[in-house]
């Protein structure tokens, strides 16, 4: 057995996957694959349609929002985010957190002026700033709620003047949160809600439409909301594995009380990293993520063998991300504690053999 502690593409549910590929040799019993059916078919428009229900239903999506599911990754939202919120002569807050806010307010600087209102890049992005000024006549402030590279993870959200767009691909459906506070949300399915090639966008409608440029139909939200987001023809199987995630995270109790198993998860899992003499925490205790917990060994040299030990035993993916080093846990939705206590039990085993 393994034990998949990858940070992304990362580990699905076993029923998910065996559902999924019973569909790709026969969907719903259609005599063809989920792969090669019209995207136009009643079949897999009911797939979508229902995909829809269930992220408004999981999340409680408030009326005057819409969903939608596109391509590009979170990657490219960090540019039709501004694409279509940032008016011309606009001016965007951007908070910097780590790698992937600095990409979104990169890619919003082609769009209008971008202020940076606070950073924690000068620790290698170990904490998440407090204390800052959000300027007034910005369209908007874009957060990013999980840094999966360097384990910090906002458990409160700033009060804001201005509507809050949130980058949440790495722990979306991980926790509750009151969608009404956000303008816009973003994440790429490929954490916790399905595979990879699939992006969620969560949009309040009456934000679009303002900023007086044209927009290409493929990047206008506006667009894909008006196509059902089918402007073109959608990641079906993407969209399809998403779904039964969803369907699964809802059998389990929903959103609640998957946020109480990760809860779980992440508390065993720091005590015994706290508690080891050979292994250290790398992000602030206050912003430890629930969702990516990384780690170095106090001894740099003890990293290649413990990453062994752990091989052995199942447990893959856990290497640390080239800026960090160490080793990153990625406890998603889908990975059992019973999982983190077989890592905790490697990491007691080493430092038995190495006292």
């Amino acid at each position: 057995m393994k034990h998949n502690f990858g940070a992304g593409p990362g580990i699905l549910p076993h029923e998910v996957l065996k559902q999924a590929a019973a569909a790709v040799i026969d969907f719903n019993g259609t005599g063809l694959s989920l792969l090669e059916i019209s995207h136009r078919s009643p079949e897999f428009e009911s797939v979508l349609n229902e995909a829809v229900k269930l992220v408004k239903e999981l999340f409680e999506v408030p009326e005057g929002y819409s969903v939608l599911f596109l391509q590009g990754g979170a990657s490219t939202q960090f540019a039709l985010a501004p694409y279509n919120l940032l008016p011309e002569g606009g001016k965007a807050a951007y908070l910097e957190t780590g790698v992937w806010a600095n990409k979104a307010l990169k890619e919003a600087k082609f769009f209008g002026e971008v202020e940076v209102v606070a950073t924690s890049k000068e620790s290698n992005f170990t904490y998440i700033p407090t204390n800052y000024k959000i300027p007034e006549d910005a369209a908007y402030l874009h957060i990013t709620s999980n840094n999966t590279i360097y384990g910090t993870q906002m458990h409160q959200f700033p009060k804001s003047p201005v509507p809050v767009v949130c980058d949440m691909s790495s722990d979306i459906f991980s926790r509750k949160v009151n969608v009404a506070d956000f303008g816009l949300i973003y994440a790429g399915a490929q954490k916790n809600m399905g595979p990879a090639g699939v992006t969620l966008v969560i949009v309040k409608d009456d934000l679009l439409g303002k900023t007086g440029r044209k927009i290409p139909a493929m990047f206008n939200y506006q667009v894909q909301i008006e196509g059902g987001s089918m402007y073109n023809t959608p990641p079906c199987f993407a969209i399809y594995v998403s779904m039964l995630t969803l369907n699964w995270l809802k059998s389990k109790g929903g959103v609640a009380a998957i946020e109480k198993e990760n809860e779980a998860k992440a508390k065993v899992l720091y005590e015994e990293i706290d508690r080891n003499p050979l292994f250290k925490a790398v992000a602030a205790t206050e912003d430890r993520s629930h969702m990516n917990v990384c780690f170095v060994a106090e001894n740099p040299e003890l990293e290649k063998p413990f990453l062994k030990l752990c091989e052995e035993k199942g447990i893959v993916g856990l290497k640390g991300h080239r800026s960090v080093g160490g080793f990153r846990a990625s406890i998603y939705n889908a990975l059992p504690i019973t999982s983190v206590y077989v890592l905790i039990e490697a990491m007691q085993e080493f430092a038995e053999k190495n006292k």
